[in-house]
């Protein structure tokens, strides 16, 4: 059970065995703008909770792959979805990653860069990442609107808990102003924003598990709430043969000057 904001301790199972990966053609254009050879680039992963995004990038044949995890459950989950990559786990954050100066090409942020203090992981990541090297913050949203389904639960979510400030969708208002923000910082250039949107077919069990995965939502609503309306929702899909989910990879990508 979580009892803050940004602590999934107690939801790294569901987590791991529930979200859903990545655009690939974002990642595809992402490693495209590095100039780099794929087997020439080190590649760090900040947040990586459970690692999904660093498995799809890792499995691109880079030269090495680190995922950087301050939380011990999605760590250790991370570490055993892992077992068949060569992908390096240790413990840190986005302020302090534990990570030597000029060591990585591309530094992302996978749907935990809002969790970090801007300036302080800013300049962390500038130290981390050579010269010309790419940092890209990116998140995995659901776009509701297509799917009337997806509309009406969470406009259930919202009257059942109309306090509810979403702190960790790749919709939230922390992305609004993001790219003006990366364009005022003096560490970066060539700051561009890319969207690909990729279809899910999940079973109820797979999108019940989602919902079980997040942080932000369960404690804002309380325990109560949240069971209340995880009993609505489990309601509402149980009959369905899968859900079509349409997720939108967003993603903010910027260039190191040093």
């Amino acid at each position: 059970m979580t009892k803050k904001l940004g602590d999934f301790t107690g939801l790294a199972e569901n987590y791991s065995k529930f979200r859903p990966a990545y655009s690939p053609f974002i990642l595809d254009a992402l490693l495209g703008i590095t100039n780099k050879p794929a087997d020439q680039i080190d590649f760090v992963d900040v947040g990586a909770g459970t690692g999904i995004w660093t498995r799809m990038v890792a499995m691109r044949g880079l030269n090495s792959a680190t995922a950087v995890e301050p939380n011990d459950d999605m760590r250790s989950f991370g570490i055993k979805d892992s077992q068949q990559t060569n992908i390096k786990w240790i413990e840190g954050n986005g302020e302090t990653t534990n990570l030597p100066s000029n060591s990585a090409d591309v530094l992302t942020m996978a749907s935990s860069f809002h969790w970090v203090d801007f300036q302080k992981g800013i300049a962390e990541f500038s130290r981390v990442l050579r010269n010309q090297g790419i940092f890209c913050a990116l998140w995995n949203p659901r776009l509701l609107e297509v799917n009337p389904l997806l509309t009406e639960i969470e406009r259930t979510l919202y009257e059942m808990a109309p306090h509810i400030k979403r702190v960790s969708s790749g919709r939230a208002t922390f992305t609004d102003n993001l790219l003006n923000n990366l364009n005022d910082c003096p560490q970066f250039s060539d700051v561009l924003y890319l969207e690909g949107r990729h279809v899910v077919q999940q079973t109820p069990e797979e999108y019940i598990g989602v919902w079980w995965s997040v942080n932000d939502i369960r404690v804002q609503a309380g325990e109560q709430c949240f069971s209340d309306f995880m009993k609505y929702v489990e309601d509402k899909v149980a009959d369905l043969p899968f859900i079509e989910t349409t997720y939108q990879t967003r993603a903010w990508a910027a260039r190191v000057n040093k």
